[in-house]
């Protein structure tokens, strides 16, 4: 157990993703200037309704955004990992470390209801949660799949790629400040651990593929379980 967790958290694959100085540079122009352009329609999408049509227009508008900034800033990986004497596709571990982190939510919010003095924390949940309580869950569940995707394509793929120094931190930060927007404390505790938890991943893995499978197994899991523990 203890060296699937390295593998898939730790242990680096040898890999050649260098990248010319040229090269770099434009990746980083481009996540820059797709990072402003996102909080633009970012700080559109917070005056809508949860449930309206324009809550799913601006939720695709921003997967649109991410996914076009991630491929436009250069060569994007999927990535892979130690398994014996190979190096193959990670498919199962990112799958078992996503449900970890849904075990984790899950015991965490049977938690949080039980204690009085943490309501205002049941109350930012809840408020996450009336946009499944007023939207058809299979549009939801579309919509969140297409969205994991997309912001895993940007910050694991291109953002990660256009950090030379310490990417998993910067990452994180820049992940949970674009949480962050949406004024919701508990979606910005969930994207600090997601984010360091993915992080870690492309930093093993060399790739995307890894952190698309933790995130929508934990999105997606959260989108069924959070329900049924505060509503």
């Amino acid at each position: 157990m203890r060296s699937q967790v390295r593998r898939a958290l730790w242990d680096m694959v040898p890999r050649d993703h260098r990248e010319s100085p040229r090269a770099l540079r434009r990746r980083q122009l481009v996540v820059i200037a797709f990072v402003l352009v996102g909080a633009v329609v970012l700080g559109f999408s917070l005056r809508t309704e949860p449930g309206s049509t324009q809550f799913y227009v601006f939720t695709l508008v921003m997967a649109a955004l991410w996914t076009v900034g991630a491929f436009a800033s250069g060569p994007l990986h999927l990535g892979r990992i130690a398994l014996r004497d190979a190096h193959v596709r990670p498919v199962l571990t990112p799958f078992v470390v996503g449900a970890v982190i849904v075990g984790i939510f899950t015991l965490g919010g049977l938690l949080v209801r039980s204690l009085s003095f943490l309501d205002p924390l049941t109350a930012q949940i809840r408020d996450v949660l009336a946009y499944t309580d007023e939207s058809s869950l299979w549009v939801l569940a579309l919509i969140t799949a297409v969205n994991g995707v997309a912001e895993e394509l940007f910050f694991r793929g291109a953002a990660y790629a256009a950090v030379p120094k310490h990417p998993v931190t910067v990452t994180t930060i820049a992940y949970t400040i674009a949480t962050m927007a949406t004024g919701n404390l508990m979606l910005s505790f969930a994207a600090v651990l997601l984010g360091v938890v993915v992080g870690l991943e492309r930093r093993a893995s060399g790739g995307i593929l890894a952190p698309i499978i933790t995130h929508l197994t934990w999105s997606l899991s959260m989108l069924v379980l959070l329900p049924l523990i505060f509503l």
